[in-house]
């Protein structure tokens, strides 16, 4: 008998995204999905819908295929998202949400519609929902499309207890499905054990670095980044006990705030002994190498994931709650808070996880044990979309 084939549109994902994390959560949903349909004997065949960032994909299968986003021509992207059996949304991770720029989240709830308009079965993906703040009528307007699509959706899921409850406030009597991050399926080539001095990654976010989208603080961080980072560098590097790696996960354009490089470079030349790691290839490539450090602080998530997920000690530096919803989730609260924590109290609580990796590591081992039944509850999600397609 021959196994069914099914078109399955990954709408604001991306194998080609400079910003690692939005890989990172494609190829692990990839992969889950994958696992599923081979247990039903479906065969897929992907098409990952984002914007096209003229870099060279990281995945390259024949199964597949990449369509830019194209929502200037809305008959263009009506006709792909037509085209296929499903959809699964996963919003960039965290666009689903009214605090980015205006443009941003109308171009989400836009690619929603226009999936529900087509009659086409949507899935959130697992991701951050909310918050809503609706601060302007406009953005008012479009939390009401935003409740809409939840109630049309197939399923909608969560990837934090917090998005749950933002989603059944927001929309009573749509029942969110609490999974997990999908970047924590994100494969990885394991290590050489480290010799030498411990090796700290220090990821330094350019978007943070730079004071946000707008640069004027719109994270209202409780935290003077510049200030905390350069702390941390200083005082790594006067101890002189331990190695200290500047790790890039947002590779942007040149002179944009969304670049981890620049700011890696400029603090490279200032501090001659750090070691700054070449930009990596793709999400697996950065997960092989943060998997090979003896402890990494990061305000990039999927940086931490990438840390989490290998079982390496991290100090997530938080710029927004998505941070504290999925860490807390999974009972680790060794984070800076994006609010409620000046610069010295972070710099000393930093400075402390640090001092006790092995705890860190213990405390990962546990949380860990909670991801697979949560990704398992995504799995289950999907089975049951994939055994419903066909049947009217």
């Amino acid at each position: 008998m021959t196994a069914r084939q099914i078109s399955i549109g990954l709408l604001w994902h991306s194998d080609r995204s400079g910003n690692l994390g939005v890989g990172a959560l494609t190829v692990g949903n990839i992969a889950i999905v994958r696992k599923v349909a081979a247990e039903l004997d479906i065969v897929p065949n992907f098409v990952i819908m984002g914007f096209n960032d003229n870099n060279r994909p990281y995945i390259e299968e024949a199964d597949i295929r990449f369509a830019p986003l194209g929502l200037s021509s809305a008959a263009r992207f009506a006709g792909q998202v037509g085209s296929m059996d499903c959809i699964l949304d996963i919003g960039g991770g965290d666009s689903f949400t009214d605090i980015y720029p205006f443009k941003r989240y109308a171009w989400i709830i836009a690619s929603k519609l226009i999936a529900i308009g087509r009659r086409v079965p949507l899935v959130f993906a697992p991701q951050t929902i909310g918050p809503f703040l609706g601060e302007t009528a406009a953005k008012r307007s479009l939390n009401q499309l935003a409740r809409w699509s939840m109630r049309r959706a197939r399923a909608v899921v969560v990837r934090d207890m917090r998005s749950a409850e933002t989603v059944r406030a927001l929309v009573p009597g749509v029942d969110p499905v609490y999974a997990v991050d999908v970047a924590f399926a994100l494969t990885w080539t394991a290590p050489l054990p480290s010799v030498g001095a411990p090796r700290i990654g220090i990821n330094v976010s350019g978007l943070l670095w730079h004071g946000g989208h707008t640069g004027k603080g719109e994270f209202k961080l409780g935290y003077d980044y510049r200030a905390l980072m350069t702390g941390l560098i200083e005082t790594l590097v006067a101890r002189g006990d331990v190695t200290v790696e500047l790790i890039c996960h947002v590779n942007g354009e040149p002179g944009s705030n969304e670049d981890d490089g620049a700011v890696a470079d400029a603090l490279a030349a200032q501090y001659p002994s750090l070691i700054r790691v070449p930009d990596f290839a793709s999400p697996s490539a950065a997960k092989s190498h943060i998997a090979g450090l003896d402890a990494l602080v990061a305000a990039r998530m999927h940086a931490c994931i990438a840390a989490f997920s290998s079982g390496v000690p991290v100090v997530p530096v938080s710029y927004s709650r998505k941070f504290e919803g999925l860490f807390g989730s999974l009972g680790y609260d060794r984070l800076v808070p994006f609010t409620g924590m000046g610069t010295d109290a972070a710099l000393a609580f930093i400075l402390a996880a640090l001092d006790q990796r092995a705890i860190l590591a213990t405390e990962i081992t546990a949380g860990l044990t909670r991801v697979e039944a949560r990704l398992d509850a995504y799995r289950d999600v999907l089975r049951t979309l994939f055994r419903s397609l066909g049947k009217g």
